[in-house]
């Protein structure tokens, strides 16, 4: 054992990882390899974002990237965290999720968000910006009720479908998160998601939150969820804080166009120890799932940083006593 931090709850975290983008270029090959040493250090899964058209041009498809993941690592669950869907027609989505779902079943979980840091993406997808919640709430009610089976017949303000249906639907069912730090994006995950996914929130943000949105499920008769609430960590790992800072700090920043002390305070940085102990508040307010976006000066450095915080936040508490 690594090590452990006392105070800790005991019961099993999983924590996943992203693979950097750029590996996806690099060839099938590259992918494989890098699968394979996660799945052999014990990283329970993989997850990838998505972006059409971010900050000047970046993206890559997430249910495309997430297709990959499935055919290259058939022990590991894979996750969008998270697909921007109100880009998408959701009768489209959902087929996509259907047909990956047949690939992998048991082993997707469909994490969505409604997107927005770029009004520009979502213009040039043909969509307002001002209507994104309301086409997310849509969408997802669409999709939810697609996936289940059911024959759908909708007329909302963003979607008119008659009689659409997506068969096979998935079995076992696909699991919906809803990322967002909005009170709109809590509350459409009480109505329609089976868990949320934090992302630069403190642990008491995720803690209320959580337990706001499992009250409002409650209250309109969503009983018996199986909640899967997550938190998406950027962090970085190094033998030094400074050392660890640079590589996150140059992604973030290249990626949002934003200097990194706007995500500092979310986004630990050192050695696994360092970002271990960063996490475990998030830990004690009720996380038991988190997928962190590592950073490092090489990509082993980086999966074997994600697999000792997962071995040291598995830890029993006490253990290091023994």
């Amino acid at each position: 054992m690594t090590g452990s931090v006392a105070g800790r709850p005991a019961a099993p975290v999983a924590i996943g990882f992203r693979p950097p983008h750029h590996v996806f270029g690099a060839g099938p090959g590259a992918l494989a390899t890098l699968l394979e040493r996660a799945a052999a250090r014990g990283i329970d899964r993989v997850c990838v974002g998505d972006h059409v058209s971010f900050r000047g041009g970046q993206g890559f498809d997430g249910l495309v990237q997430a297709t990959a993941l499935a055919a290259l690592a058939p022990t590991m669950t894979v996750e969008t965290a998270v697909y921007l869907l109100p880009l998408r027609h959701p009768v489209a989505v959902a087929r996509q999720v259907a047909s990956l779902a047949e690939i992998a079943p048991g082993r997707l979980v469909f994490g969505v968000g409604a997107g927005g840091d770029d009004r520009h993406e979502v213009e040039v997808c043909g969509v307002d910006p001002a209507s994104r919640g309301q086409r997310m709430d849509e969408s997802l009610s669409i999709v939810r009720r697609l996936l289940a089976g059911e024959v759908v017949t909708y007329g909302g303000r963003h979607f008119q479908i008659s009689d659409a249906r997506i068969c096979p639907s998935p079995a076992p069912p696909v699991p919906i998160l809803v990322g967002g730090r909005s009170g709109r994006a809590a509350r459409r995950t009480a109505l329609h998601g089976d868990g949320w996914i934090g992302v630069w929130v403190t642990p008491e943000r995720f803690s209320t939150t959580t337990a706001d949105i499992e009250r409002t499920a409650d209250a309109a008769g969503r009983t018996g969820v199986r909640w899967r609430h997550e938190m998406l960590v950027w962090c970085g790992f190094g033998t030094t804080r400074e050392g660890a800072r640079a590589p996150v700090t140059e992604a973030m920043e290249r990626l949002y166009g934003l200097p990194f002390e706007h995500f500092e305070r979310y986004s630990p940085v050192g050695t696994p120890q360092d970002v271990a102990a960063a996490l475990v508040p998030y830990v004690e307010a009720g996380c038991r799932s988190l997928n962190l976006v590592a950073t490092a000066a090489d990509l082993d450095e980086a999966v074997e940083g994600v697999a000792t915080v997962r071995d040291i936040l598995r830890e029993p508490v006490g253990a290091a006593a023994r």
